[in-house]
């Protein structure tokens, strides 16, 4: 009878436990990453081990461009994924890959507030629920020579990793190749491309200071990453078990924006340590680089109709 109850007890321990797998996109060291791994173990520990989420970095259980079908589709219960990555589909996810609508912190959260509210409802049509996001540091331009003007970019092999930035090359005249980030460090290597813009955070993990020596700091925009659940999911959860899921959303949120902030200096300074020339963008550039920004501002605002119009109004109004 003893073995019996053991073997009982067992088995209803191990039906009360719940496994789910969050795929992301980028390194274990990234600081997006390192973000997921304590929220895993903070439901994990608030739950008493009821559920445990396995977090799969660097793209090993779905490509970046995989991840959000992988979610919606259950094959996966969550998921963190590039907003912008997705704008093609709906404009609204891109709004924070718009060059110069929201060119600080304080800026983007600002737009992440007038971004929420559609997400949530365009998310929850989609089942799926938005838990966090977390911005990406101020984007600025890798480029293996130096450059005083958008003119000096024309014909330039050109990392495109979302429509904004194929669109950015295009205006620029540069010649844009599709690289995601787990195949960017070999595409450098390899010669597939010799400019990009992105974070210091980027540029670190791939170390593209050993193929590329400029980064111009023009702060352009700070995508977020968006870490989406599985509505089912979330509904076949106990209430006590959503409440402890939801919180440490909430928390992870709030420390993956401070984490950003203070990786940001970190960052840099350790691209400066490997031989990074970090450069602030030339009069001539930043001129040009805003005209872009105003083009392609006016481009997705027509693309994105009235929820466009709703939502570049409330980030302007917003204090």
């Amino acid at each position: 009878m003893m073995a019996a109850l053991a073997v009982a007890t067992a088995s209803a321990s191990a039906q009360a436990q719940t496994k789910w797998d969050l795929p992301c996109a980028y390194p274990a060291s990234n600081f997006h990453t390192e973000n997921l791994s304590q929220f895993a173990a903070d439901v994990d520990k608030a739950t008493g081990g009821k559920l445990k989420i396995t977090v799969h970095a660097n793209a090993s259980l779905f490509k970046a461009p995989e991840i959000k079908r992988a979610v919606q589709g259950g094959q996966a219960q969550m998921g963190e994924i590039l907003l912008s990555n997705y704008s093609n589909e709906w404009a609204i996810f891109g709004a924070d890959g718009i060059p110069f609508l929201a060119d600080s912190y304080d800026a983007s959260m600002k737009l992440y507030q007038a971004q929420r509210p559609l997400m949530e409802k365009k998310l929850g049509e989609q089942g799926m629920l938005l838990l966090y996001a977390v911005p990406w540091p101020p984007q600025g331009i890798y480029v293996k020579k130096p450059i005083n003007s958008a003119a000096d970019l024309k014909g330039v092999k050109w990392r495109a990793y979302n429509p904004a930035t194929a669109r950015i090359a295009e205006l620029v005249g540069a010649q844009p190749v599709t690289v995601q980030a787990a195949e960017l460090s070999q595409a450098m290597a390899t010669g597939v491309i010799e400019s990009y813009m992105s974070s210091g955070s980027t540029g670190y993990d791939t170390k593209t200071f050993e193929h590329i020596k400029y980064w111009y700091d023009t702060q352009a925009w700070l995508p977020k990453n968006a870490v989406l659940v599985n509505k089912a999911a979330f509904d076949a959860l106990d209430k006590p078990t959503q409440t402890a899921l939801l919180k440490a959303g909430a928390d992870a949120e709030a420390r993956g924006w401070k984490l950003s902030q203070q990786k940001n200096t970190e960052y840099i300074d350790l691209l400066k340590k490997n031989g990074m020339n970090i450069l602030a963008p030339p009069a001539q550039l930043k001129t040009d680089m805003k005209k872009v920004g105003d083009t392609m501002l006016q481009e997705w605002l027509q693309k994105a109709g009235t929820d466009g119009k709703t939502l570049v109004d409330a980030y302007n109004k917003k204090p």
